[in-house]
């Protein structure tokens, strides 16, 4: 499925309020997907299979359970390229922003490159990002989401940042910036990556991160 300069706003479903795909290919090339409600992924749901957002705006869907703009699992694959995940929210549960969601037996794969994801909220864990699978983010701004834990980032998975900013994030309880827990962060500060200026501390358990 291909969608090019279109607008999926303010739509309703169970999973998926915006865009639900399943063991496919989606690709969605600038316009937006927005204002969209779901139990589970108020935006985009992609489950299994390949998904590519260029240059889309992705904003204030909310889920009430997971994944308030857009939840990828079971092995699923999805690129996010100049788009901008803003102010989109999880109610009662994980990652307002985006939910990369892996298990033990399956790698689901983000890839998060020249793109802005802020103000995003989460009732749990994980405002902005919640990574339990690979996730790698290039060039990206990562500002002012807020979650009970893991404000900006919460990482149970593989996480590596490349000139990537996480700042200004709030956590109610600890790990404002990111907070990792059984997984690996990678930050490669000599990109530029920083973790600055986020509350009530930068990090929990990630090297090379003060705070």
């Amino acid at each position: 499925m291909e969608v090019v300069k279109s607008h999926i706003d303010n739509n309703t479903a169970d999973q998926g309020g915006g865009i639900y795909q399943s063991g496919s290919t989606v690709t969605v090339k600038g316009g937006s997907i927005s204002g969209n409600q779901a139990s589970d992924a108020g935006g985009l749901y992609l489950l299994g299979g390949i998904g590519r957002l260029t240059g889309t705006k992705v904003a204030k869907n909310t889920a009430s359970g997971n994944g308030g703009g857009a939840r990828v699992a079971e092995a699923g694959q999805l690129t996010l390229q100049k788009v901008g995940l803003l102010d989109n929210s999880a109610l009662t549960g994980v990652a307002g922003g985006l939910f990369v969601e892996g298990t033990e037996v399956d790698d689901t794969i983000a890839v998060v490159e020249d793109s802005l994801i802020e103000n995003n909220t989460a009732s749990d864990i994980g405002g902005g990002i919640d990574n339990s699978g690979v996730a790698v983010l290039r060039n990206t701004k990562v500002i002012g989401n807020q979650a009970n834990e893991g404000g900006g980032i919460f990482n149970s998975g593989t996480l590596t940042l490349f000139a990537t900013k996480v700042v200004k994030n709030i956590a109610v309880t600890d790990g404002g910036g990111i907070f990792n827990t059984l997984g690996t962060v990678e930050l490669n500060t000599a990109t530029g990556t920083v973790v600055i200026k986020n509350r009530p501390n930068n990090c929990v358990d990630v090297p090379g991160c003060a705070g």
